[in-house]
């Protein structure tokens, strides 16, 4: 399959994209767009169809449940049977953005979507981009990262390209993904509120709208899975990943030594002791700032993964809220 790629970076190219996303979208097909957080495979959330040819391009197990995007606070509701007023309070909080929340799904969301289940995660991103998409549509959008199952989320076009050429009909280049990881989720189908997968929205930010709030393994009853990100590999480069801490480039050198490979073949990624005893081509330094490692991880692991590298060591995040996103996404891509 030839694929199509279409700019976005004039108001001319931007209207030309989203006519013809929103085509292929209404036929049927699948197509990668930008998001906020990563690049998203989308289809037509309400065509099962549709939503089947996401997981056999990405080769995604059936078991793992797919994020519904809207454009609207109607077209939230339209996705679920119950919208409680806490969920009211989420969405004017944090929508348009990168919190998902799950809550019963509407008997118009195929089964495939929630993986089986009985509830449903419901997102309005910011991007403005598949913002304009859906409302050409008229319709929801089921979309996981365009990525291949289990490997790197892409936060931008060429790391769509790079795994899903030949695969789908259209790419659409909208530069950089600005939050660089993927969505919060948040399950509001149950009590108290629990975060089934932390994102760049703190903690602190969730529980300022209700109190308590609860961590959890997303399972439902049945023991399936109430949302994506609960996979224990998941987020993963080619190349083996290590999260460590060292004090100096001694300990480095002795961490990876039980690795039994060349120092030509291991890329560091570091934000605060940067290593002077490597190859300064295999040294990456993001700034020790949240927000910035989050726009910056995956590009790194992409570009370490490009060059060869065989095992990548990245500087083990701080243990504080800002950082627990980044630090679930280093945890699932080192198991």
């Amino acid at each position: 399959m030839k694929m199509e790629v279409f700019s976005t970076h004039t108001p001319e190219l931007f209207q030309t994209a989203v006519r013809r996303a929103a085509e292929l979208l209404r036929a049927g097909e699948v197509v990668a767009l930008p998001t906020e957080t990563v690049y998203g495979l989308a289809a037509n959330a309400l065509d099962e169809t549709a939503v089947a040819k996401i997981f056999q391009i990405k080769g995604r197990p059936a078991h793992n449940p797919i994020i519904v995007h809207v454009a609207s606070l109607g077209m939230a509701q339209a996705c679920v049977s119950v919208w409680p007023e806490i969920a009211g309070k989420f969405a004017h909080s944090f929508w348009p953005g990168p919190l998902t929340l799950v809550l019963p799904r509407a008997e118009n969301i195929p089964a495939l979507v929630t993986a089986g289940g009985a509830t449903v995660g419901v997102r309005w991103p910011s991007h403005p981009f598949i913002q304009a998409v859906i409302r050409e549509c008229g319709f929801p959008l089921a979309a996981p990262s365009a990525n291949l199952s289990n490997q790197l989320s892409p936060t931008n076009a060429e790391h769509v390209r790079s795994q899903l050429a030949g695969k789908i009909p259209l790419l659409v280049d909208g530069g950089q993904s600005q939050v660089g990881i993927e969505s919060t989720v948040l399950d509001l189908s149950g009590s108290p509120p629990r975060v089934l997968r932390p994102g760049m929205i703190r903690a602190e930010s969730l529980a300022a709208v209700v109190w308590p709030l609860a961590d959890d393994r997303g399972l439902r009853n049945d023991g399936s899975l109430k949302s994506p990100g609960q996979l224990k590999k998941h987020y993963s480069p080619k190349a083996k990943l290590l999260v460590a801490s060292w004090k100096n480039d001694a300990d480095l050198a002795t961490q990876v030594a039980s690795w039994k490979l060349s120092m030509a073949k291991v890329h560091i990624v570091a934000h605060t002791r940067i290593p002077a005893g490597c190859l300064a081509e295999n040294v990456s330094v993001i700034p020790h700032d949240a927000e910035a490692f989050a726009r910056a991880l995956y590009v790194e692991l992409h570009r370490c993964d490009a060059a060869g590298a065989e095992l990548i060591v990245v500087e083990a995040p701080p243990e504080t809220s800002a950082w627990a996103g980044i630090a679930d996404r280093l945890r699932r891509a080192a198991t």
